[in-house]
């Protein structure tokens, strides 16, 4: 049996003042790097632009971010949040 894959970085905890503008904003993660966005507390709304959704995610549901899928976050009231970064598909 594969083990189940561990994440390679995890950013620190963010809050709706933290999260950083570059989060805000497009950008997307590099090739071979899958993101998984945990909302610990609150909401978040996770836009990915291509294809098109917008989903507000909240502790027990993430946001899977693919290999070089552009996206952004934006906080909905008082939240907090962390990414962690796979360099394979993780096991949500």
């Amino acid at each position: 049996m594969t083990p189940s894959p561990v994440p390679y970085k995890t950013t620190i905890v963010f809050d709706e003042n933290t999260l950083p503008a570059g989060f805000r904003k497009e950008h997307k993660t590099k090739a071979g790097v899958w993101g998984v966005i945990r909302v610990l507390e609150g909401q978040l709304r996770y836009q990915v632009l291509a294809p098109a959704s917008d989903t507000a995610l909240e502790p027990g549901i993430i946001g899977l971010i693919l290999p070089e899928q552009p996206h952004r976050v934006e906080p909905i009231g008082r939240m907090r949040m962390l990414v962690e970064f796979y360099n394979q598909l993780p096991a949500v």
